[in-house]
């Protein structure tokens, strides 16, 4: 059925040790992405070390951040770069194969995120950062983990992702397949900055089909899309709770409610369509 409204999505938490002027500390974990907490964390300021974080954040230790905030960015970059250098590589028997290639590919890079992921930041009650120079990102996270009146921790990284993606929602990406409407995606929803499949649906000639189906919806920008050329009924589908909000947000923020459907389902919903679109991740 419809979708008509999402809350914000609930996100589990748990909670990290480390110790700290002589005493055993803990606090809240919490990770939109749903990573778990580390299991070693020490505390760090303005005086660590770039290949000190670097060696840390491989092993599997997360620094409690407790210096500049900003300090904490440029300690962060230095970390990526370092993740990134060229490495020299060891002699194979044999080249991989593409599935091979693949594989390790995806390996070398969940390793990167979790070790930039060991970089934490504290925050107080209500969303605020304890730290110097820190911005003020409690429309961010309250857009993503809802209000909060107690303390918890969470990656640094992570956190700037919340604050690009409440950026890039109260901004929009403007659509030039739609006459430069915006669309506004929400954290965790594949934002349409690359206009490449926009524009293929927005030019290539349609059936005469009165039903569409858009699999997999995300913002719904491609149902909005078909929406516009004069689709008669659109039905969205999605998985994810954020989509759906998302969508939802945009299809009425553009007017297209009563021709565009936002269904919560595992790719298809029922009935049948004459046209099926999908940008697949």
């Amino acid at each position: 059925m419809p979708c008509d409204a999402y809350a914000v999505t609930v996100l589990p938490v748990d909670q990290i040790a480390w110790h700290e002027d002589g005493r055993a500390q803990h606090a809240r974990w919490r990770s939109a992405s749903g990573a778990p907490p580390p299991r070693r964390v020490v505390v760090a300021g303005d005086d660590m070390r770039a290949d000190d974080a670097y060696h840390l954040a491989c092993q599997g230790t997360a620094l409690l951040w407790r210096g500049d905030f900003q300090n904490a960015r440029q300690l962060l970059n230095a970390v990526a770069r370092r993740i990134d250098r060229p490495r020299r590589r060891r002699p194979r028997r044999a080249e991989p194969s593409q599935v091979q290639a693949f594989h390790l590919h995806r390996q070398a890079t969940a390793q990167r995120a979790r070790a930039l992921a060991m970089l934490l930041m504290p925050f107080d009650p209500g969303h605020v950062i304890p730290l110097r120079r820190a911005p003020d990102v409690q429309a961010a996270c309250v857009e993503v983990y809802g209000p909060d009146d107690r303390p918890y921790v969470t990656p640094l990284r992570e956190l700037l992702g919340l604050i690009g993606a409440h950026e890039w929602r109260v901004k929009g990406v403007p659509i030039g397949a739609m006459g430069g409407d915006r669309i506004h995606p929400h954290y965790g929803v594949f934002s349409p900055i690359r206009g490449e499949y926009v524009n293929l649906v927005a030019e290539a000639p349609l059936p005469s089909a009165r039903v569409a189906f858009d699999i997999g919806t995300g913002t719904g920008v491609l149902a909005a899309v078909l929406a516009r050329r004069g689709m008669n009924r659109i039905v969205a589908t999605d998985l994810d709770p954020r989509a759906l909000a998302c969508a939802q947000e945009n299809i009425e923020r553009l007017g297209m409610a009563e021709q565009v459907d936002i269904v919560q389902a595992d790719l298809f919903p029922e009935g049948r369509a004459g046209l099926i679109v999908c940008n697949p991740p």
